[in-house]
């Protein structure tokens, strides 16, 4: 039997943080409407990101994916740098 693979997530974030090796911190910022009264609402969340080659500083716009974990806190992986600071 053929087991059929879920789709990873894919967020966008802007680095917050660098400080860590092999790590950086990304904040992604959602928007969600309320559902009685239809305000806009923005929710933001920091994750740690692996970043093999330290290759990201802050103020980047990057592209993350979900994977397995790495370390206690680390379960996404960076895709790249969409735009740089």
């Amino acid at each position: 039997m053929e087991q059929i693979r879920m789709p990873r997530k894919v967020l966008e974030g802007l680095v917050v943080s660098d400080k860590t090796d092999k790590t950086i911190s990304v904040l992604v910022e959602k928007t969600y409407r309320h559902p009685l009264y239809h305000k806009i609402f923005k929710k933001s969340k920091k994750y740690a990101v692996h970043d093999p080659e330290n290759s990201c500083a802050v103020g980047d716009r990057v592209e993350i994916v979900e994977s397995k974990p790495i370390s206690k806190t680390k379960r996404w992986h960076l895709v790249k740098k969409i735009d740089a600071r």
